[in-house]
């Protein structure tokens, strides 16, 4: 009796130091649903460093903000609550100023030139900038392109967009490239622009083709201005608080698996910009293109120079304008 007694406490005793050995799965946060190529990407990642390490580091994925929105996000990762995410540029660029150049309007000529900066010299740069705040830049994700669309005409040309009434987010870029327009700025939250239409609140609003269809505002505003006025990067990031845990080994395997990512997320953005517009255009949407951007790029100008004459943004700006491949 008495040896069966020890043998079920050495065999609780075992089982206990399996699970205080056993590590627990990372976290990992994004703001997209399910069947989003960031939320894709991100799992493409976490099935390739599992598989790396042969089961040994685990990442649960928890996307459409279910643990709070980017802002608490944010928070959550440099108090190493979430290990994993998937930001846009706005908080990057507190923490690396030179991103600010990537979020100007008219800027690049498509995503190819914007990712030209980003996958060189300039993008490690401002990796290293981020790592000093606590993100570990993995890949370099696509924001997509974003462009105008109205519910009450096809915008054609530049002077069209006087006296528009267009939706922007809390943003000093947007807000004041829609006042050099010659537009009206209306600050909204996201979830709200499609009520702000039907309740006569705008004109107009902003955002890429992907969202354009999957939030349903091409049903208010069927026209769309194809100007990609402003082409955005995003970043998978992780924590500089995981980074300084993982060995040589994992580093490298979670930077491979951020560059794969990253690719596949690339590729299944274009397919899903195909999609978007085919079912759109289906159900009626309607597109022009820029014939000549010149006269978009003057009335920026005020707006360049303004970041052009800030010494964190310069540098930056200057490269990308320099080039003209």
């Amino acid at each position: 009796m008495q040896l069966k007694f020890v043998g079920v406490v050495l065999a609780a005793l075992c089982l206990g130091a399996g699970a205080a050995g056993a590590q627990a799965p990372l976290r990992a946060w994004n703001t997209h649903p399910d069947g989003y190529p960031v939320t894709e990407a991100m799992k493409s990642f976490i099935q390739e460093v599992d598989s790396a390490t042969k089961g040994k580091i685990k990442i649960d994925l928890f996307s459409n903000a279910v643990l709070g929105d980017q802002t608490k996000a944010v928070a959550m990762l440099k108090a190493g609550e979430i290990d994993v995410a998937e930001f846009n540029s706005a908080p990057l660029s507190e923490a690396a100023p030179g991103l600010k150049a990537f979020n100007l309007p008219f800027l690049f000529h498509d995503s190819v030139h914007m990712f030209r900066h980003l996958d060189g010299q300039l993008g490690d740069r401002l990796a290293e900038k981020l790592k000093a705040s606590g993100y570990v830049v993995l890949g370099w994700y696509n924001g997509g392109g974003r462009s105008f669309f109205c519910a009450n005409k096809l915008m054609t040309k530049s002077e069209d967009f006087a006296g528009q009434r267009i939706r922007v987010q809390k943003s000093e870029v947007y807000i004041e490239m829609v006042k050099l327009l010659g537009a009206t700025p209306v600050v909204l939250p996201y979830k709200e622009v499609l009520d702000g239409f039907q309740q006569g609140k705008i004109d107009c609003a902003e955002g890429n083709m992907v969202s354009y269809e999957s939030t349903g505002h091409y049903k208010a505003a069927k026209y769309m201005f194809l100007d990609n006025h402003m082409i955005s990067p995003e970043a998978l990031v992780v924590s500089t608080k995981l980074w300084s845990r993982l060995n040589d080994e994992e580093k490298a395997i979670f930077q491979k698996a951020g560059r794969n990512s990253a690719t596949l997320m690339r590729s299944l953005w274009e397919k899903r910009i195909v999609t978007a517009r085919a079912a759109v255009t289906k159900d009626g949407a309607q597109f022009a293109n820029v014939k000549d951007f010149s006269p978009y790029i003057r009335r920026m100008s005020p707006l360049y120079q303004k970041y052009m004459a800030d010494p964190e943004v310069r540098g930056e700006l200057f490269t990308i304008i320099s080039d003209n491949k």
